[in-house]
């Protein structure tokens, strides 16, 4: 479960790639910037379920580290984003509620304005870039985040999807700064790598603060899934450019016909799951 939910929240860069899609170089970028998050989870599971299921060695390994962490205590923190955007949150639902909708209209309501919300920022922040961003800037940030082999990169998406305490926000602003050319695929895709690991940290603070070591065992088998997941397949230099290699061609594959990227989202995201649970349920 926690290999498919790593799986599953790449979705929210996916679905923001597709507000480029009338541009093509801009949804070219954006597109292969999303997916390699995709493609990276997807070969991750491949790799790591069947040696889970044959060994244990993953759970075996959390458990371990649980054993070690137990009884040093918990923390708690509340990142200051979701404060910031709670009350906008809380006001429109009020607004929404105050004209009498049913309880699922005012939640088809709320997601139709977050989604016009979140194209519209897209929108702007990719043109502003295309603006602001000076070509100079632009080839400083890469060649920091290119430093140490792609480790400077990794170690970004951590920290700043700790601050934020979502790999989506994190992947999600990487979509327009690809799609204006901000910044190189290559550097994106460590920044990915990182918000994976980063995310755990909220998991891991709320099972430290728990009784007992199972919450932690869970908490740190999804942290031991995204370093393991890391050192295999951005480790081994053969491995490190397949899921480049494969976003960079259904983008292209994409560029030629639209619906291949809905077909994508559709597909990976709802079609193959549900196959999944009527076979095996």
């Amino acid at each position: 479960m926690i290999m498919g939910a790593n799986l599953g929240t790449t979705v929210t860069n996916t679905l923001v790639s597709l507000g480029h899609v009338r541009q093509s170089n801009e949804f070219r970028r954006a597109l292969a910037a999303a997916t390699v998050h995709d493609f990276f989870n997807l070969m991750a599971v491949i790799v790591l379920l069947p040696v889970e299921l044959a060994t244990g060695r993953l759970s075996w390994l959390a458990r371990k580290t649980a054993d070690l962490l137990l009884g040093s205590g918990g923390a708690e923190w509340e990142s200051p984003i979701k404060a910031w955007v709670k009350h906008p949150v809380t006001w429109l639902k009020d607004a929404l509620g105050s004209v009498g909708l049913a309880d699922t209209a005012l939640g088809i309501s709320m997601v139709a304005v977050g989604l016009a919300v979140v194209l519209v920022a897209l929108i702007a922040i990719t043109k502003n870039m295309k603006t602001l961003i000076a070509e100079r800037l632009e080839r400083s940030m890469n060649r920091v985040l290119g430093r140490g082999g792609g480790i400077v990169a990794i170690f970004v998406g951590m920290a700043v999807t700790v601050a934020v305490q979502s790999s989506s926000i994190t992947t999600s602003i990487l979509i327009p700064m690809s799609a204006a050319g901000v910044i190189t695929l290559r550097n994106a895709y460590p920044v990915t790598l990182g918000a994976n690991v980063g995310t755990t940290i909220t998991a891991l603070l709320a099972a430290m603060a728990a009784s007992g070591s199972d919450a932690l065992t869970i908490a740190l088998v999804h942290t031991w899934f995204n370093v393991l997941g890391i050192v295999i397949l951005f480790g081994i230099p053969f491995l490190r450019p397949l899921p480049i290699r494969a976003a960079e061609l259904l983008a292209e594959l994409a560029i030629r016909r639209r619906s291949i990227a809905l077909m994508w989202t559709l597909g990976v995201f709802i079609i193959i799951p549900l196959i999944g649970i009527a076979i095996f349920r």
